[in-house]
């Protein structure tokens, strides 16, 4: 094939790969924002559904880049090294410590730890959670946050300020927007009681 004709393809690919890419970020934030998982679907698929897609696309997106890379690599080398002269080593020296810092940045967020915390309505942090405390979802009813957490159903009730005759299998998702209060809220109020107790 060629080269001609190979790098129209790629440069193809890789055009529509930038525009499914922007277009399921776009969908994902502002047209099923974080929080619509169980509520909001667009052709079968939740928020996670399209998360899954945008990943894919995404790897995707990165092999044709490098492909791209790969078919322009002398030009990539004439840009960065160029006719020897005066400067062409500074030249070279900045588009290496270029290329480094690009890779340092776009690295680090996978090599830093998670923290999460539990925020009230506010913003004013209540208590820091690390991985396997206070574990609730919208998805889990009363009575399997009651199991996860240990803390009775009738004080999330109670804290919360639902109608008390509530059933047990109520989904807290489902609760949450009918008596608007949040997961933190939640989490909160169970974190509250562990420190009682």
């Amino acid at each position: 094939m060629k080269r001609s004709k190979l790098n129209f393809i790629f440069d193809a690919a890789g055009f529509a790969g930038f525009v499914f890419l922007t277009t399921t970020g776009v969908l994902m934030r502002y047209v099923l924002p974080p929080g619509s998982r169980r509520f909001s679907t667009i052709w079968g698929l939740d928020r996670h559904g399209w998360g899954d897609i945008h990943f894919w696309i995404s790897i995707a997106f990165l092999g044709i880049l490098a492909m791209h890379l790969l078919l322009h690599w002398r030009w990539v080398m004439n840009i960065l090294t160029g006719k020897p002269g005066e400067g062409s080593g500074l030249r070279a020296g900045l588009g290496i410590v270029g290329v480094v810092g690009l890779l340092a940045l776009a690295v680090a967020p996978l090599l830093s730890p998670v923290d999460k915390t539990i925020e009230s309505r506010s913003g004013r942090n209540l208590a820091s959670v690390r991985h396997g405390n206070v574990q609730v979802w919208g998805s889990m009813t009363l009575q399997e946050a009651e199991k996860a957490t240990g803390v009775p159903v009738e004080y999330i009730i109670k804290k919360l300020g639902l109608p008390p005759d509530l059933e047990e299998d109520e989904c807290l998702g489902d609760l949450r927007k009918a008596y608007r209060f949040t997961m933190d809220d939640v989490r909160r109020i169970i974190q509250e009681y562990k420190e009682m107790h």
